[in-house]
C-alpha cells in the first residue's frame, strides 16, 4: 500500500487489523509527509522518537488481539494540550520552553487507547483567532489555493495547524479545541469534519485555559465515521474536571445507520443574515433539501435572541481570558523578561506580559479587565451572563417542541487569504465567529460537515447543532448529510 498517509481512520484501523499494514509503516509514512509539508507550518514540534515508539508498541497490542480502535493509528496534538515532556506553548512566546511534567487527560486517553502522536500543531495564540496570524511559530497555510491562484490562504482558526494537517494527509486525524468555533470553523475552511461535543463531555485538565465556561476540545477528521471513533476515545468522566459530566460514553460509530426517517430538523431564520455570499445562501438550501430527500423534516424555527450572541461572547470569553492569563508572570514557567537595574516585581510582571503576550491577546486581556472591573461589572459582564441564558433558553424550547437538530451554515464565507483581514478592524475578524458561538455559550454540540465547493474551488462546510449530550444523534444526522454531499475534493499538492 502507498500513500498511506491518506487513509482516514477507520480504514487505516481495518488494515491494522486484517495485518495489511503496520502501525510503524502508517507513521513513517505521516512522518514523510510532515517533513516535506514545511510550508504549511502545520507542525510545529515534531515527535518523531515518541511516535515511532507508540507505533512499535501499537503494532505488539493489535497482533495480541486487544487492540481499542485508535491503537495504532497516527494523530496531530494541538499546542494547547499539555504533553509530558514535549513543548506545550499554546502559540505563545510567554510559554516559551515550557515542558510540562504532566499529560493532558484527552491526550492521555488517546495515548492509553494506543494512538501514535506525530506531534504538536500550530494555533492561534492561546487560541484567541479564527485566522491562525497570531501564532508565535508564524501562520499556520491552508493546504488549498483559489483555482490557479497561488495566493496563502487561512486553514481558520484557532486549530488552523490542525486543519491544515488534516486536510494536507499529514495525519489521519488531530485534536482541537473549539471555544466559539475554533474546531468547526477550520474544519469547514479546509474540507473535513470537525465537532464540538456537549461542554463537560471532554474533560479540559491539561488544555491551556482560554475561556473555562466555553473551552471544549473535540477531534478533526477526514469524515464522519473517523469523527465518532475518535471521539468515543477523548470522552468521559475525569475527576480532575469539575466541569466534566459523569455519563456513560456510548459507542458513537455503532450509531451511524445514515437513517433520519422522521427526524425533525429546524432551520433558523436568525441565521438568514445581511450581506449573506449567495453561495452560502444556495449551500444551506442544498443541505436542508439533501436532508429532506433522506426523510427528514423541515422545520422553520426563531431562535430571537441570536443577534446577541456575539457581542455577549465578546465580553465573556475575554473576562474569563483575563483571569486565566493572569497566571502567566515570568515567575514560574515559561518565559521571563530580562530586568534592567532597579527593576522590582511589578516591573518584572509588566515586561514579561508586554514581551510574551502578542497584540490580539493583548487586546483581549484589557477587554476582559474591562469589562470586570468594578464600574463596569454589572453593565457588561453580568448583562452577558444573563444574554447568554436567554441564548440558551432559545435553544432549549426549540428542542422541546421536538426538533433533533438544527442545520445552519457553519461560516459565513470560504477560506479567506492570509493578511486580507487587517489588524486595524479586529471586529471583522470576529464576525468569522457569527454561527457558531451560540453553540458554546449553550453548551450545546456542534458539528461541521463539508458540503460543497465555492466559484474558486474551495469548501464550504454545513454546521449541524444537536441537543444535549446527544452526540451520536447528531453524528448520525451528519453521517446522513455526508453522504448525501458526497464530497471527495482534496487540495492538490503545491507545498
Amino acid at each position: 500500500m502507498s500513500d498511506l498517509n491518506k487513509l482516514g481512520l477507520a480504514e487505516a484501523r481495518d488494515a491494522l487489523r486484517a495485518g495489511d499494514v503496520t502501525s510503524v509503516e502508517l507513521t513513517e509514512s505521516c512522518l514523510k509527509a510532515i517533513d516535506e509539508a514545511d510550508a504549511l507550518n502545520a507542525f510545529v514540534h515534531k515527535t518523531p522518537e515518541i511516535a515511532l515508539e507508540r507505533a512499535k508498541a501499537a503494532d505488539v497490542r493489535i497482533n495480541g488481539g486487544d487492540a481499542p480502535s485508535m491503537c495504532g493509528l497516527p494523530i496531530g496534538i494541538k499546542d494547547l494540550f499539555c504533553t509530558k515532556g514535549v513543548p506545550s506553548q499554546a502559540a505563545s512566546k510567554i510559554l516559551e520552553g515550557f515542558k510540562p511534567e504532566y499529560e493532558s487527560t484527552v491526550s492521555q486517553q488517546l495515548a492509553d487507547a494506543g494512538a501514535v502522536m506525530l506531534g504538536k500543531l500550530n494555533m492561534d495564540e492561546f487560541a484567541m483567532g479564527s485566522s491562525n496570524e497570531t501564532s508565535a511559530y508564524g501562520n499556520a497555510v491552508s493546504p488549498w489555493r483559489r483555482g490557479n491562484d497561488d495566493a496563502q490562504l487561512t486553514p481558520g482558526g484557532s486549530s488552523g495547524g490542525s486543519a491544515s494537517a488534516v486536510s494536507a494527509d499529514l495525519c489521519l486525524a488531530a485534536t482541537g479545541t473549539d471555544t466559539g468555533g475554533s474546531i468547526r470553523q477550520p474544519a469547514a475552511f479546509v474540507g473535513i469534519t470537525g465537532i464540538k461535543p456537549t461542554y463537560g463531555r471532554c474533560s479540559r485538565w491539561g488544555i491551556v485555559a482560554f475561556a473555562s465556561s466555553l473551552d471544549q476540545a473535540g477531534p478533526m477528521t477526514k469524515n464522519v465515521r473517523d469523527a465518532a471513533i475518535m471521539l468515543e476515545t477523548m470522552c468521559g468522566h475525569d475527576p480532575k474536571d469539575s466541569t466534566s459530566a459523569e455519563l456513560a460514553v456510548p459507542n458513537f460509530e455503532a450509531m451511524l445507520t445514515g437513517d433520519i426517517r422522521g427526524k425533525k430538523i429546524g432551520i433558523p431564520k436568525e441565521y438568514r443574515m445581511d450581506g449573506m455570499p449567495p453561495e452560502i445562501e444556495r449551500l444551506w438550501a442544498d443541505g436542508a433539501a439533501m436532508l429532506k430527500d433522506a426523510g427528514a423534516e423541515m422545520v422553520d424555527i426563531s431562535l430571537p435572541h441570536t443577534k446577541y450572541a456575539l457581542p455577549a461572547y465578546y465580553v465573556i470569553a475575554p473576562a474569563e481570558a483575563s483571569s486565566n492569563l493572569a497566571r502567566y508572570d515570568g515567575v514560574r514557567y515559561g518565559r521571563r523578561a530580562t530586568l534592567a537595574q532597579g527593576d522590582g516585581i511589578t516591573e518584572m510582571y509588566e515586561k514579561t506580559r508586554a514581551e510574551g503576550f502578542g497584540h490580539e491577546v493583548q487586546r483581549r486581556v484589557m477587554i476582559g479587565t474591562y469589562v470586570l472591573s468594578a464600574g463596569f461589572y454589572d453593565a457588561y459582564y453580568n448583562r452577558a451572563r444573563k444574554v447568554r441564558n436567554l441564548i440558551k433558553k432559545d435553544f432549549e424550547d426549540v428542542f422541546a417542541n421536538g426538533i433533533d437538530a438544527i442545520l445552519t451554515p457553519a461560516t459565513p464565507s470560504a477560506a479567506f487569504g492570509l493578511g486580507e483581514m487587517t489588524e486595524a478592524d479586529p471586529v471583522q475578524m470576529y464576525l468569522n465567529d457569527v454561527f457558531t458561538v451560540t453553540v458554546n455559550l449553550a453548551g450545546l454540540p456542534g458539528i461541521s460537515v463539508p458540503a460543497g465547493l465555492d466559484s474558486h474551488g474551495l469548501p464550504l462546510g454545513l454546521q449541524l447543532i444537536g441537543r444535549p449530550w446527544d452526540e451520536g444523534d447528531l453524528l448520525n444526522t451528519a453521517y446522513a448529510l455526508e453522504n448525501a454531499a458526497g464530497f471527495v475534493a482534496k487540495p492538490g499538492k503545491w507545498w
